[in-house]
C-alpha cells in the first residue's frame, strides 16, 4: 500500500510539464484517493519540506560569504549606477567600489538569519488548501507560497537589521563618499539612490532563490529526502 502511495503522488508531483498542467484541475482528495496518502500526511509532507527547504536557505545565505561568493546572489552595484561604477573604476578607485559591493552583502549576510522565525510562522499557518495549491503548482511553488506570505515581514524584519549594518560597516558612508569622488568627475550626472532599500530587496531576492534551489531538490532528487514523511510524499 505504502508503496503504490508513493506512486500515486510522486507521478503528480514529478510528471512531465504536459501532466503538470492538468494536475491544477484535480483537488486533493482525488490525489488522495489514488495515492492512499491523507489530506493532513500531504500537507505534513509539505510542511516539512518547507521547513527543511527554508532552513537550508537560511543556513546557506546567513553566513560570511553566503551571498559574496555565490554568483548567483551576490549582490552587484545597482544597475541604475553602472555608469556610476564604471567611471569611478577608470578614475582609479576599483578598491573602493570592491569594499562598498562586499560590505552590501556582508549586510545582506547578517539580515538572513532572521528570516528562519518567519519561516516556521508561516508554515505554521499554512492550510489544507493552501496544499492544494502548492501541490497543483510548479516546481517551485511552496516558494511562491513563501514570497506571498513572508515577504512584508521579511521586509520589516530585514531593514533594521541591514541599517545597523551598513552603519557600522560604513556602507552609507563609503556610497556618498564615492558619489561625492564621481561627481567631481567631468561630466558626471547626480546620482542618488536608498542604499539600505536596495540592499533588503536584493537579500530577499537571493534568500528565495536559494529557497528555490532547495525545493528543486526535495522534488526531483531522493538524496534530499531525508525524512520518512518526505520519502512518502514525494517519493517513487
Amino acid at each position: 500500500m505504502l508503496i503504490r502511495a508513493c506512486v500515486g503522488v510522486a507521478m503528480l508531483l514529478s510528471a512531465a510539464p504536459y501532466l503538470a498542467l492538468r494536475v491544477e484541475s484535480v483537488p486533493l482528495s482525488a490525489i488522495v484517493a489514488q495515492g492512499g496518502l491523507s489530506e493532513d500526511r500531504i500537507a505534513g509532507g509539505l510542511k516539512e519540506a518547507l521547513q527543511i527547504g527554508t532552513g537550508n536557505a537560511v543556513n546557506l545565505t546567513g553566513k560570511v560569504d553566503g551571498y559574496f561568493r555565490n554568483q548567483a546572489i551576490k549582490i552587484l552595484m545597482p544597475r541604475q549606477l553602472q555608469t556610476f561604477e564604471k567611471g569611478l573604476r577608470a578614475v582609479g578607485y576599483g578598491p573602493q567600489v570592491d569594499e562598498f559591493i562586499l560590505s552590501m552583502n556582508r549586510a545582506a549576510e547578517k539580515a538572513a538569519p532572521q528570516a528562519r522565525k518567519i519561516f516556521v510562522e508561516a508554515i505554521k499557518e499554512m492550510t489544507i488548501n493552501d496544499a492544494r495549491k502548492i501541490l497543483a503548482g510548479g516546481e517551485t511553488s511552496a516558494t511562491q507560497y513563501f514570497k506571498e506570505k513572508t515577504s512584508d515581514r521579511l521586509t520589516t524584519a530585514f531593514r533594521p537589521i541591514v541599517e545597523k549594518t551598513t552603519n557600522e560597516t560604513g556602507v552609507t558612508r563609503q556610497y556618498k563618499e564615492l558619489v561625492g569622488r564621481y561627481q567631481t568627475i567631468p561630466f558626471a550626472k547626480n546620482q542618488s539612490l536608498d542604499i539600505d532599500q536596495y540592499v533588503v530587496g536584493k537579500a530577499l531576492d537571493g534568500l528565495f532563490y536559494m529557497v528555490g534551489e532547495e525545493e528543486r531538490k526535495i522534488r526531483k532528487h531522493p538524496a534530499a529526502r531525508v525524512t520518512s514523511i518526505l520519502k512518502d510524499v514525494f517519493g517513487r
